[in-house]
């Protein structure tokens, strides 16, 4: 990972950072979901918050991610789109790398 990177914590206290892209990209999902329905998009990003929170316990159960070819880059996939995140198992950091919506990338 490029060192010169800056993250910021998911939430506060957390070892799970999010990058710029993650929340750009998060945002342009959100806003489309919230035209179709804005419940439909609170459910989302709730769920996904869930995930994102949940995930340290359950990152042996993802694989390495189809995007990069490293094996500490694993892919969250759940509801039609994929978080590629980073693992440094050195620093017990998680880094949320982007947010594909595969319903448009298909």
């Amino acid at each position: 990972m490029d060192n010169k990177a800056e993250f910021s914590p998911y939430y506060p206290g957390m070892n799970i950072l999010s990058s710029t892209l993650y929340k750009d990209q998060l945002k342009e999902i959100l806003k489309l979901l919230e035209e179709e329905n804005a419940a439909d998009a609170k459910s989302f990003e709730l769920y996904l918050d869930t995930i994102i929170i949940n995930m340290q316990t359950k990152v042996k159960k993802y694989k390495q991610s189809i995007y990069f070819n490293d094996e500490n880059i694993k892919d969250i996939e759940n509801q039609g789109c994929t978080i590629p995140f980073f693992i440094d198992e050195k620093k017990n950091v998680y880094v949320l790398l982007g947010l594909l919506n595969n319903k448009v990338v298909s």
